[in-house]
């Protein structure tokens, strides 16, 4: 699981404060430092998450967490913007995509981390989509991130001057949620810093598609989540 080598030394990783997120910063800190962390609220439903993404960003003392505020919510069609419309609660028909998608997500994420890397000399994006994401969501694609590592080419100074290619790392993509607790638990993940619940709220809901995933995962990897055992 260790990155590639890049061009340029250094990393942005972007930093949700959910579980994937946090492995992905166990990752950079140990594989591509010095490591910035930016967290982006699009319009979610909630902005409990950002709690988490700054004590994750305080427990690994990376260089620079960023929160970029972006008013999205009312232009993106999904239930994780729109309270009108109810979170799901299990599991959706296969080959059709969740309600949870929200349109061109990831390229506007990795649109600001490729601008963001490219000002401070970075050379790798890392980003926490996984295989549970990829069996619903377009934008998590391998195809689809080795085509916008591409463009980090042709769209960048560093790019057409140099040929430099900014690295975006997913290597959480392939893996079952058992095998992320895994992979956190060898790299020493706080997990109870982490949040990864739809709902919001004090504690999660322990109902939502994210709650049950998250359990389904400590449960398969025969481990403890301290967020529902406090």
């Amino acid at each position: 699981m260790r990155s590639r080598r890049g061009s340029r030394p250094g990393s942005v990783v972007l930093l949700s404060g959910g579980m994937d997120s946090a492995t992905c910063l166990a990752l950079a800190s140990r594989d591509r430092r010095p490591v910035h962390a930016l967290t982006v609220v699009y319009g979610q439903r909630h902005q409990r998450e950002v709690l988490s993404a700054r004590a994750l960003a305080r427990r690994y003392r990376v260089a620079r967490h960023t929160v970029v505020r972006l008013p999205l919510g009312d232009l993106l069609s999904s239930s994780l913007t729109d309270r009108r419309r109810a979170l799901p609660h299990g599991a959706h028909a296969r080959g059709s995509i969740p309600s949870t998608y929200v349109p061109a997500r990831n390229t506007i994420l990795l649109s600001i981390a490729l601008g963001y890397a490219e000002s401070n000399g970075l050379g790798t994006i890392y980003l926490g989509a996984n295989a549970i994401d990829y069996s619903g969501y377009p934008d998590c694609r391998p195809e689809y991130f080795r085509a916008f590592e591409r463009l980090t080419k042709l769209a960048t100074r560093a790019g057409v001057e140099r040929g430099e290619r900014i690295r975006v790392e997913t290597p959480l993509l392939r893996l079952s949620k058992a095998q992320i607790v895994r992979a956190g638990e060898r790299l020493g993940v706080p997990w109870e810093l982490t949040w990864s619940c739809y709902a919001g709220g004090r504690r999660p809901c322990g109902q939502c598609d994210a709650c049950r995933l998250r359990k389904k995962g400590f449960d398969e990897a025969g481990r403890v989540d301290p967020t529902r055992a406090s």
